[in-house]
């Protein structure tokens, strides 16, 4: 069973793995909304379905929530299940994005209590330069009924998260690019700048060319960003709680474990004028 990433070799080895796509590209503008849909018709590994960012494992936007709100549980569980998800059966997500969609997808099927789920390193960019073979079209629905149970598990709420930083009690990290985190720019969301109190590790730095660095490599950078505390203390974030998955996926990789997400991230987080703001470094 893999439950973090797998290798290109590993998932061909696999007899009935259930496979999805989750390229996706975020963008302000309309038209690239169903890029990675459209990628995906164009080609994509053998027997996979493509999942949604935002029609799949997002739900609508409110006033209050981030641009990313988490799925109703049931109706996220209800869409895997038809496609032939089962409590024992190894789930394997991509995307072209360095994990960054594909983690997302990772964490929601761990939120529902699926283990048996894991990112393919290096994605589809991986899968074609090993030469495998692709398909295309927009897929097969599969429709089976014997699903697994749904249990999502927890996540932190910008209340609570604003309690536990008063109190020390976490360690909030920020997965967004230093740029943004500093407020110098701000591409997506109405106002600039970061959480007090948070620091800033961009997911990006756990990739090179695409791929996830060596584990020994992750672990020591996570050493240094944790400094003696307890990964079960870490709360992440990025701007809607997508690319934040990556880092929570790097640190499980790395026996790390326990640490959360807050979801609603820095969208959410500005949508109340009463929450804090900083900028800098």
């Amino acid at each position: 069973m893999y439950e973090t990433l797998i290798e290109v070799d590993q998932l061909k080895a696999l007899e009935t793995p259930l496979i999805f796509d989750c390229r996706f590209v975020l963008s302000t503008q309309p038209e690239d909304r169903d890029a990675g849909q459209r990628a995906f018709a164009e080609g994509h590994i053998p027997g996979a379905h493509y999942l949604h960012l935002e029609d799949d494992l997002s739900s609508p936007i409110t006033p209050a929530s981030g641009r990313h709100p988490l799925p109703d549980p049931d109706r996220l569980l209800a869409k895997l299940t038809a496609l032939g998800l089962t409590a024992e059966r190894q789930v394997v997500l991509y995307d072209a994005s360095g994990g960054a969609f594909a983690a997302r997808g990772w964490w929601l099927l761990r939120w529902l209590g699926h283990r048996a789920v894991a990112v393919l390193n290096g994605g589809w960019p991986a899968w074609q330069a090993a030469g495998e073979p692709s398909e295309q079209g927009a897929g097969t629905e599969v429709l089976s009924t014997a699903g697994v149970s749904s249990h999502p598990g927890e996540v932190v709420t910008a209340a609570q998260l604003q309690q536990v930083l008063a109190n020390d009690a976490c360690l909030l990290v920020d997965a967004r690019a230093a740029e943004r985190f500093r407020g110098d720019v701000e591409p997506l969301d109405p106002i600039a700048g970061h959480v007090p109190g948070a620091v800033n590790l961009p997911f990006t730095e756990h990739l090179v060319d695409g791929r996830f660095v060596p584990a020994e490599q992750m672990l020591e950078k996570w050493q240094a960003v944790l400094a003696g505390r307890a990964a079960s203390e870490v709360v992440h974030m990025c701007g809607s709680g997508a690319t934040a998955c990556v880092n929570l996926l790097t640190m499980e990789h790395v026996g790390l474990t326990g640490s959360k997400l807050y979801a609603g991230s820095w969208s959410e987080w500005i949508r109340d004028p009463a929450r804090p703001v900083a900028t800098g470094a």
